[in-house]
């Protein structure tokens, strides 16, 4: 048919159905998003808010909620990566604007944050995981990942002493999860992890 006799060409539809899949897949992924920053917020405050408080404050519908968390395990293990995954990726953005001394120090203020703000979904997270065949609680294989990343760049930068692995470094800190983020934390963390960094400067090369 001519194009000027106003019928759609054969397969004209077609093209117009990618458009609407990505948008469709742009909005699903909006909804998870929301509801993953929701449920962060209200499980950290409270490890047993209901799930319909969640979806009613992400501004989605039970429908929707459940299609992306179809139970309590599923959503708490998920924000659970999602905000060690934030924690992760916060190190290459430091690598990016600092140098690499620096940003170590400034990530692991960041780590110190979110051990001791984030108190409330840990607790939703041994609710999920100790319960009689619940799952397994996931590994911080992401942060671990970060904390080589940052320690390589240290060491080849020549501001810290060398062969220190992520294990060594997270057995270093390891006393920011003693201190009660009831508290004052802050100044204590800060203090801890000064004193660890003095240590990991001990026999640098470039010192």
């Amino acid at each position: 048919m001519h194009p000027e006799s106003g019928h759609t060409p054969r397969g004209g539809s077609v093209s117009q159905q990618p458009k609407k899949d990505t948008a469709l897949r742009s909005d699903a992924q909006r909804n998870r998003e929301r509801i993953l920053r929701v449920a962060t917020v209200e499980l950290t405050l409270r490890a047993d808010a209901p799930l319909s408080a969640i979806a009613k404050k992400a501004g989605v519908g039970q429908g929707t909620f459940y299609r992306n968390f179809p139970h309590r395990e599923a959503l708490v293990l998920e924000v659970y990566r999602y905000e060690m995954q934030q924690v992760a990726d916060a190190a290459c953005e430091l690598l990016q604007t600092r140098p690499p001394e620096r940003a170590l120090r400034e990530w692991m203020d960041r780590l110190a944050r979110f051990a001791m703000t984030k108190a409330g979904l840990a607790d939703a997270i041994r609710l999920v995981t100790s319960a009689p065949g619940g799952p397994a609680r996931p590994g911080p294989t992401p942060v671990m990942e970060a904390a080589g990343t940052l320690l390589r760049a240290c060491e080849d930068a020549g501001a810290i002493r060398p062969g220190v692995t992520p294990d060594d470094f997270f057995l270093a800190i390891a006393g920011l999860w003693q201190i009660d983020p009831h508290e004052e934390w802050e100044p204590r963390a800060g203090r801890l992890l000064d004193f660890v960094m003095d240590g990991l400067r001990v026999g640098a090369l470039g010192r």
